[in-house]
């Protein structure tokens, strides 16, 4: 665990670039710990805000595109009654 003042944080901001372990922020004057860091996990978001149902996920070669064009026409045909 690396342990740093505000001011040294201050004045190099590219710790947070290249931290590998838990950062300790601390009040130096009031000898205090006022924040702890943690380096970022690279995880997929999907599997993430998937939860239970992951597994029920089709994969699917459309692009973002695609979907959302497809999802705006099924939107619009809902709200005014349109055909499909």
């Amino acid at each position: 665990m690396i342990s740093i003042g505000i001011g040294e944080l201050q004045k190099n901001i590219s710790i947070f670039t290249n931290l590998t372990g838990v950062l300790q922020i601390v009040d130096k004057r009031k000898k205090r710990v006022l924040a702890m860091v943690y380096p970022v996990q690279k995880q997929s978001m999907v599997d993430k805000l998937a939860g239970k149902y992951k597994g029920k996920i089709s994969s699917t070669n459309k692009t973002f595109e695609q979907i959302r064009e497809e999802s705006m026409m099924k939107a619009m045909e809902d709200q005014y009654d349109l055909p499909a």
